[in-house]
């Protein structure tokens, strides 16, 4: 029953993830997200058996069914992503709401850093998504409410600061949006130690970009909070309970 349960998790996941490639595409160009997908080249109406997660790609060998157009390989390995990532919150903490609530975080980060990598900027109605999803969190566990709200304040009136005394240049209004939410609905120690840890990520990765790719200066920071709020949500309990065991050792 157990494998079932897991399969059927994953399953969802992956055709989630459809949908978030949907959103991907359709968000920074203003389109609606409830309206027929369709060939981006051609404009042919994808039927439903054109759009089975994983499968309709591999079956059409990566190309439209009406005028052969490649497929990006983004479509597969997002939906894929997504399900692994929504599997492996369960078998970190099982059925219960905290877990669906931090794979709707996840599959909302997806898009964030895709998007934000691709444009530098981090759409509103995605902060706005995982807000509500804070909320949940906040009412759910209410006993300890003060932790969440701390968390929305905690790394966002730094960032604040960072964004005004910079004139933008520093950090993204998005970002700190970003973190404002996350803090919410991650509570403020996994809240500090995402932004760490995603601060550490853009360091070094963008200085190997830099070195590799001659990327410019200008990096979005979003891919990489995102990679610091993955990291958190997998590792961040375990490591803040060591690293208080240290010190109070």
């Amino acid at each position: 029953m157990e494998i079932l349960l897991y399969g059927i998790v994953f399953l969802y996941g992956i055709i989630f993830g459809s949908f978030l490639n949907v959103c991907i595409y359709r968000i920074p160009d203003k389109e609606g997200i409830t309206s027929r997908s369709h060939c981006r080249k051609c404009g042919y109406p994808l039927l439903w058996y054109d759009l089975v997660p994983l499968f309709s790609y591999l079956f059409l060998r990566g190309k439209c069914r009406k005028c052969g157009t490649k497929i990006s390989i983004q479509y597969p390995l997002v939906e894929l992503l997504n399900g692994g990532l929504w599997l492996g919150v369960f078998s970190c903490y099982g059925f219960q709401l905290k877990s669906v609530l931090y794979c709707g975080l996840i599959s909302i980060l997806i898009v964030i850093s895709v998007i934000d990598f691709r444009t530098y900027e981090i759409p509103p109605v995605l902060n706005g998504w995982i807000g509500i999803l804070g909320i949940v969190q906040v009412i759910a566990d209410r006993d300890n409410w003060l932790k969440y709200v701390i968390g929305f304040f905690s790394i966002s009136i730094f960032l604040l600061i960072l964004y005004y005394a910079s004139k933008g240049r520093a950090i993204g209004g998005g970002d700190v949006k970003l973190m404002a939410v996350v803090g919410l609905l991650l509570g403020w120690q996994l809240a500090l130690f995402a932004f760490v840890t995603g601060c550490l990520l853009g360091s070094v990765i963008h200085s190997i970009r830099m070195k590799v790719s001659e990327e410019g200066n200008v990096l979005a920071m979003g891919p990489y909070l995102a990679g610091g709020i993955l990291c958190a949500i997998f590792a961040g309990n375990p490591f803040i309970q060591w690293y208080l065991m240290i010190c109070l050792a």
